[in-house]
C-alpha cells in the first residue's frame, strides 16, 4: 500500500471538503499529510513536514497540520504560533484525543475530519474570516515517503 491510496478518492473529497469547510469560516489554514512510515521521532517529523509544506508562512502564523504515519499507526497535529498562542491549554490533547477514539474503530476519515472540523472552530473563534483573506496554502492532501 502507498499512502497515496490509503484514503479512497471519496474519503479525500470528504476529507478536502472538512478542510475548505473550516477555512471559510477563518483566516487559518490546514492541510493533512499522510506518509507510510515515520522515522524517528513523530513530533520532529511533523515539524519537518510543517516547514517543508511552509505552513509557517501564513501570514498571522496561524496554520495547522495533521500528519499520519499510517504503517507506524502513529499521527501528529501541530499549530503554529499565532494559533498556539490562542487555543486553551490541552486543546490538542482534545483532539487528539478524539481523533484516537475514531482511529481505534477503524473510523479513519471520519476522525482526520472530526478533528479537522474541532480545529476549525478554534482558528474560527480567533482568527475569523475577513473579507480580504485569501486561502494561502493548498488544501489538497499531501503524501510523502513515496518513490
Amino acid at each position: 500500500m502507498r499512502a497515496s491510496t490509503f484514503f479512497s478518492d471519496e474519503q479525500k473529497k470528504l476529507i478536502i471538503s472538512a478542510i475548505e469547510e473550516a477555512e471559510k469560516n477563518t483566516s487559518g489554514e490546514i492541510r493533512l499529510h499522510v506518509e507510510m512510515r515515520c522515522h524517528g521521532d513523530i513530533m520532529k517529523r511533523a515539524a519537518k513536514v510543517f516547514d517543508k509544506l511552509k505552513m509557517q508562512c501564513t501570514q498571522q502564523r496561524n496554520g495547522v497540520l495533521f500528519y499520519m504515519a499510517i504503517s507506524d499507526r502513529q499521527f501528529a497535529i501541530i499549530g503554529d504560533s499565532g494559533i498556539n498562542d490562542k487555543v486553551p491549554e490541552g486543546f490538542w490533547n482534545d483532539i487528539e484525543k478524539r481523533m484516537t477514539e475514531l482511529f481505534a474503530k477503524g473510523l479513519f476519515t471520519e476522525g482526520v475530519t472530526d478533528g479537522i472540523r474541532m480545529a476549525g472552530e478554534q482558528l474560527k473563534k480567533h482568527f475569523p474570516y475577513q473579507s480580504d483573506d485569501v486561502n494561502e496554502l493548498s488544501d489538497e492532501i499531501s503524501f510523502g515517503g513515496e518513490k
